[in-house]
C-alpha cells in the first residue's frame, strides 16, 4: 500500500458513522470457508449488506449514507455489487489487511512492542467500542 492510499483510507475511517459502517460490514461479511464446511446446509445468503439495512443500523438518512458509502468506496475499503434490484456492500478485506500491514510495517517499522500489543489482541484481549482498546 502506498502512503497516499493509506492516508485516503485513514481519512475515510476518521468518522464515527463510517467506522460503524465498516464494523457492520465486517460482521456481516462472507462466512469463512472453515465455518461453512462445518455447517450442514450450504450458505444460501448473499454476502454483503443492502444500503437500506446499513442506513437503519447506523441511523442515517439515505442521502447521508450515500455520502459515507462513497467516501469508503473511494478509499478502497468497501465494494458495491449490484445483484438484481439491490446493491450489496462488502468490506474489501484485502484493502483492510493492506492498511493494517502498512501501519505495522511501514509506519511502526515492525516495532516489537507494537507487534506484541497486536499479538495480545489476536489472542483474546477485549475491546470496548466506546472506550477504546483495553490491552491485558
Amino acid at each position: 500500500m502506498l502512503q497516499a492510499q493509506a492516508l485516503d483510507a485513514l481519512s475515510a475511517l476518521a468518522n464515527e458513522t463510517r467506522l460503524q459502517i465498516v464494523r457492520l460490514l465486517v460482521e456481516h461479511g462472507p462466512t469463512p470457508a472453515c465455518k461453512r464446511q462445518a455447517e450442514t446446509a450450504p450458505n444460501t445468503e448473499p454476502d454483503g449488506v443492502p444500503a437500506g439495512e446499513i442506513a437503519r443500523a447506523v441511523s442515517v438518512t439515505a442521502s447521508r449514507l450515500s455520502f459515507h458509502l462513497s467516501a469508503l468506496e473511494q478509499a478502497g475499503l468497501i465494494r458495491a455489487e449490484r445483484r438484481g434490484r439491490q446493491v450489496l456492500y462488502t468490506v474489501d478485506r484485502t484493502a483492510m489487511g493492506g492498511l493494517i500491514h502498512y501501519l505495522l510495517n511501514d509506519c511502526c517499522r515492525g516495532d516489537p512492542q507494537v507487534s506484541a500489543c497486536c499479538q495480545r489482541r489476536a489472542e483474546g484481549a477485549t475491546e470496548s467500542r466506546d472506550s477504546g482498546l483495553q490491552l491485558p
